[in-house]
């Protein structure tokens, strides 16, 4: 259980973050807003309580590892990585989708951005990467963590499960699947384009440890799910499967596939906002006194 100063701290950076997303995409255009709301708090506690980083050396040997898999939600990852220090905000609004010569693309790519530990392109590529890494640590006897963020649309790709089956067949412990539940991708609701459910009950099937976070949207719960995550050097990777809500914390956003991958209008932003700011101001309430 987090310390209540921390939790309060914690929700201040996400309501921060979900701020300056919407700011972004206010400012540079199309974002895939859905789905970086809807990780928000995941994002959040990964790079400011849970992984073993250090912004001055990215390239850090026993850091911990992030590789984000649902490639869309590259602008969430970056201004988590602003805030924890990596580079500037300033930076990543100035060059955000400028084409080539950015560092900031609407897909994460590594060669451009040397703070990343690996580029985000193709979906259902980020856990056969992810595999690959946590064999390497496990193989030269490091105790670092590899944390993979999946949609759960590309959950729908065989990829996923071949490195599914690798990584409890090497006995990856040291490998941490976090699945962004949200039910939707870009053509709708998962479960109706290609049903996972039961999804926690596929990856026990493969031999994986599972932990359920009811609402992947509660700082608590995040932290209490990463909390009670087993030790590095155990022989079960573990999937870490929020549910999550698309779009979380604007009105007209939320659940909504449109917004996947869109722009707001003026009147859209100011209403966002105003959402936003009100949903931070309730949550503080509660930490009050």
């Amino acid at each position: 259980m987090a310390e209540k100063e921390r939790l309060r701290e914690l929700n201040k950076l996400t309501y921060e973050h979900r701020r300056s997303i919407l700011e972004l995409a206010h400012e540079r255009g199309k974002m895939h807003l859905g789905g970086d709301f809807s990780c928000a708090e995941l994002m959040i506690a990964l790079f400011q309580q849970v992984m073993r980083i250090d912004p001055q050396r990215p390239d850090w040997e026993d850091r911990d590892r992030f590789i984000l898999s649902k490639g869309h939600g590259g602008g969430a990852m970056y201004l988590a990585m602003a805030q924890r220090g990596y580079f500037t905000r300033e930076e990543i609004f100035a060059t955000y989708r400028t084409g080539f010569e950015t560092r900031f693309g609407m897909h994460p790519c590594k060669a451009a951005c040397h703070e990343l530990d690996s580029s985000s392109g193709s979906l259902g590529h980020g856990l056969p990467i992810a595999a690959g890494i946590a064999l390497s640590g496990k193989m030269d006897h490091k105790d670092f963590r590899v944390f993979c963020m999946l949609g759960d649309g590309e959950l729908q790709e065989g990829s996923n499960w071949e490195a599914a089956l690798a990584a409890a067949q090497f006995k990856l412990g040291n490998l941490v699947a976090v699945v962004d539940r949200n039910m939707l991708s870009l053509d709708g609701p998962t479960e109706d384009l290609m049903p996972l459910e039961p999804l926690a009950g596929k990856f026990k099937a493969f031999n994986w440890n599972v932990i359920l976070v009811e609402d992947g949207n509660d700082m608590q719960q995040v932290l209490d799910a990463f909390e009670s995550l087993p030790p590095a050097e155990s022989d079960v990777p573990t999937a870490v499967i929020a549910h999550t809500v698309k779009g979380k914390g604007v009105s007209f956003m939320e659940n909504e596939a449109r917004f996947h991958n869109n722009a707001v209008t003026e009147e859209q932003y100011q209403i966002a906002l105003k959402e936003i700011e009100e949903a931070y101001q309730a949550l503080s309430g509660r930490y009050e006194g």
